[in-house]
């Protein structure tokens, strides 16, 4: 038996139990893609006693320590190993199979995809170029480092160029953000200095701009192609109203993915129909509904992403992905996150802040409804009650109606259908008796309801409710609710933090007072 901790990125570290030790380095590979779920091409780097434990990469497996190890994962490019390809950003883990924290050592392949996209990488590596032009450049740098000299720019070196540093921006998004492109056209320079332009104060700004046009032009080429990223956002030529652009707008990571070579059309609806059954029986088999919700990913996202179906049908196709267990493992395959473990321990950590901040404007009778808000927590103040709190209470800081999407329920009240009248997608929850303060503090039930019908219920608690409507919005690619809009921002770039570098002026203002408050 073997003990390791494998580190995935800062934020991933996972510890794995091997019974046998894999006999090679690759055959230790695959253990670990398939057991955290990891996707892509790494590297292993091993902690070396003899080097007072300073990493160094694993080519033997008899250099790894017995019986307990410390291991790296490093992702790198789908290219040749070297110096300008290795990619040392860090992925968080993809696992789908086990939704709990506690399970991270069974974890199943991640989402299946030809052309798995990665998180931005910083710095950007800029690749090698064709031989002829990586041989101009060399020479050209070395005249910049004598006299400053930069280098006149031909057609054709700068076509090679940005024809092949959009190739590996395809790799990792085909829709990189403005920061994105900034930070390739910095590392362009950066490393062929001689590329700087010399009316430029930066160096590189007409770099930039001349990748946004050809990141266009790559598109197109995508386009005809079929990617099937691209391809869902063709507007049908000589009509004004296109469709809106679908593409990845809340930090999906795997949006719109490619089904897995093998994977066709007939074996995918018959995985389905196998998965419709299986969800029918009394004691449905877990781990094949896991293996079959794994291999099916690409299509179910293509069929809700490409052709918007009512929720309804959805879950009439896909009756297994309405479950807690499902949405977390789902929601890991499109964000590479643990639904739960991020969404609740982004909450404690800034729930003091929040609650502090809360008491704030209570006094200041700028925030009046925060104040039933908070006498909640002096009739009793439990963990549970201020994470509730927290998360009621955002709506009323940020003066959001959030009666279309946050609803009560008297067991013995009006019918659910009443109840439920207007609600494209919220929380339902559930309390015995007369509701006397601004949320219950005996709960019996939280569900989440999308076109106004349950289809989630016996969530536990309401933290964990939040958390499984924020999974069900991203699983069904769901627009946030307009009315809340700036609420669930503030769950995803902050609490989450996931995209957390676009935040509106709201959000980022409240970000920063709840900063200068944990200081």
């Amino acid at each position: 038996m073997m003990l390791l901790r494998v580190i995935v990125s800062p934020q991933e570290i996972r510890r794995v139990t091997l019974q046998d030790i894999p006999p090679s380095v690759d055959e230790l590979c695959t253990v670990l893609r398939n057991t955290l779920g990891l996707r892509g091409n790494f590297i292993l780097q091993f902690e070396d006693p003899d080097f007072g434990n300073e990493l160094c990469n694993l080519t033997d497996i008899k250099d790894l320590p017995t019986e307990r190890a410390t291991l790296k994962v490093l992702f790198v490019l789908s290219e040749p190993l070297s110096d300008s390809t290795l990619d040392t950003a860090s992925l968080g883990s993809q696992s789908t199979a086990s939704p709990s924290p506690s399970s991270s050592s069974t974890a199943s392949p991640g989402p299946p995809s030809s052309a798995d996209p990665t998180e931005w990488p910083e710095p950007f590596v800029i690749p090698h170029f064709s031989h002829d032009v990586e041989y101009q450049l060399r020479v050209a740098n070395n005249a910049y480092a004598s006299d400053g000299a930069v280098i006149v720019v031909s057609k054709s070196v700068k076509s090679e160029i940005l024809d092949r540093l959009a190739d590996c921006i395809t790799k990792i998004t085909p829709y990189p953000t403005r920061d994105n492109i900034e930070s390739v056209a910095k590392a362009l320079v950066v490393k062929h200095p001689c590329l700087r332009e010399p009316g430029s104060g930066q160096g590189w700004y007409c770099w930039k701009f001349s990748l946004v046009f050809k990141m266009g032009n790559y598109r197109q080429r995508m386009m005809a192609a079929g990617c099937p990223e691209v391809l869902v956002n063709k507007r049908k030529r000589g009509k004004g109203n296109g469709k809106p652009l679908k593409k990845s707008k809340k930090g999906e990571i795997h949006y719109l993915p490619q089904p897995p070579e093998g994977q066709t059309a007939v074996k995918a609806e018959k995985d389905r129909e196998t998965m419709a059954l299986e969800v029918q029986k009394k004691d449905p088999d877990l781990q094949v509904l896991d293996e079959l919700m794994t291999a099916t990913f690409a299509e179910r996202r293509q069929e809700i992403i490409s052709d918007e179906p009512l929720i309804s049908l959805v879950k009439d196709r896909w009756p297994a992905l309405f479950s807690e267990r499902q949405l977390i493992a789902e929601f890991r395959r499109i964000v590479t996150k643990d639904l739960l473990e991020s969404f609740l321990g982004g909450l404690d950590a800034f729930m003091p802040s929040l609650l502090q901040l809360y008491k704030a404007a209570a006094a200041s009778g700028r925030r009046l409804v925060l104040s039933s808000v908070l006498d909640c927590l002096q009739k009793e103040d439990t963990n549970q009650n201020q994470r509730t709190a927290a998360l009621l209470g955002l709506p009323c800081y940020f003066s959001e109606d959030s009666s279309s999407v946050i609803r009560m329920c008297n067991a013995h009240g009006e019918t659910l259908d009443m109840i439920m009248s207007g609600m494209e997608v919220g929380l339902l929850i559930g309390h015995e008796g007369p509701l006397q303060d601004a949320f219950p503090l005996e709960v019996f039930n939280v569900a989440v309801v999308a076109e106004e019908k349950i289809i989630l219920h016996d969530i536990r608690d309401v933290p964990t409710g939040f958390a499984m409507l924020l999974g069900t919005i991203y699983c069904l690619n769901l627009e946030y609710p307009q009315n809340m809009r700036y609420s669930f921002e503030f769950l995803q770039k902050v609490i989450m933090n996931i995209k957390p570098d676009q935040c509106s002026a709201r959000v980022h203002g409240l970000r920063n007072k709840l900063l200068r408050y944990r200081l």
